[in-house]
């Protein structure tokens, strides 16, 4: 590894040991460069300036007034979903939700393009949100909740929500680009982690590791099937492998609203409640290296980065649950 910070190993060991979790051999992950804040250390993210969006192109409803331009279309959700989880399928709803997953997907592949040594996250970032505005659409993670970048990059040990920036990619970095695009007052979210460069055989085995849990996570949806099935199976899958799956971050509902029930759990869980016709869902597990998938936030509050510095990867599609089976939304 190239990076080992002394201090965070040895924060790493001391929180598993209080826990009583397994200590692990903390620098035995591959050939990578370590993540790290920067320093001096800012809080929070006020300090980062948002991108701008056309006004014409529709916001939705959790922008805040004072922080979209003037004469911007705020987005008021419908409430068409039945019983605020299920959208009515056949109507002019599951045509605008399935539009907005094609962009997203659209985005996201072009993302995976512009994810090449020396890139910055931040010129990333930038190319995506002109794309998504290009398309009369709105970048749906700016200003979500205050945070400030059109996409969340996530890079080697970091689990999700990393903020662009200035560092550059490095040659054997591994990168989730995670898209949401809010098109037609309807949202489409997806992910991958894409390799940069030359990235070692462990960090490829991840990225499939994860690719084939998704896969079979999506096995396991259609109408009747208990959500607590996504779970198991990936447990099953993981439970012969030096690897573990994040508890911390779950999938969730999506459409006209970025992030409503039914919450999706990647881990081994008892949780009630069936697939029904209408309910959409992403599934995007977050699967790490090793058998402590703890994380820990970064003082901007958004970044999630491994707590023993291994690395994580994702992978996120948009399901939509049908009469007969089980769409994927995002293909």
């Amino acid at each position: 590894m190239r990076t080992r910070p002394y201090s965070l190993d040895r924060l790493a060991q001391n929180d598993r040991e209080e826990d009583g979790d397994p200590v692990e051999e903390v620098w035995r992950w591959g050939d990578f460069s370590v993540v790290l804040p920067k320093e001096p250390i800012v809080w929070g993210v006020s300090h980062i300036q948002p991108r701008t969006v056309p006004a014409q192109i529709r916001r939705p409803d959790y922008v805040p007034a004072t922080q979209a331009q003037e004469g911007a279309v705020i987005h008021e959700p419908p409430s068409e979903f039945i019983g605020n989880e299920r959208i009515g399928l056949g109507g002019e709803n599951e045509s605008r939700l399935r539009a907005a997953a094609r962009l997203a997907s659209s985005v996201l592949k072009y993302a995976g393009t512009l994810a090449q040594p020396g890139a910055t996250t931040e010129a990333i970032d930038a190319k995506i949100h002109d794309m998504i505005c290009s398309h009369s659409a709105y970048p749906s993670p700016l200003l979500y909740k205050g945070f400030p970048k059109s996409c969340c990059t996530s890079v080697n040990n970091i689990v999700t929500h990393g903020i662009p920036d200035d560092r550059p990619l490095e040659d054997g970095d591994i990168i989730n680009i995670d898209i949401t695009v809010f098109k037609d007052g309807f949202h489409g979210d997806t992910s991958r982690t894409f390799l940069v460069g030359n990235v070692d055989d462990m960090g490829r085995e991840l990225i499939q590791v994860t690719e084939d849990a998704l896969e079979l996570a999506i096995a396991e949806c259609g109408p009747g099937r208990p959500f607590k099935n996504i779970g198991r199976a990936i447990h099953n899958f993981l439970r012969d492998k030096d690897y573990s799956v994040s508890p911390q971050f779950t999938g969730h509902g999506i459409g006209d609203v970025f992030h409503r029930p039914p919450w999706i759990l990647h881990h081994l869980n008892e949780e009630p409640g069936v697939m029904q016709p209408g309910h959409c869902f992403t599934i995007e597990p977050a699967i790490v290296q090793g058998t402590n998938p703890k994380a820990w936030i970064w003082p901007d509050g958004w970044t999630a980065s491994t707590l023993n510095c291994s690395r994580s990867a994702q992978a996120e599609h948009m399901i939509l649950i049908t009469e007969t089976g089980a769409d994927i939304l995002t293909n």
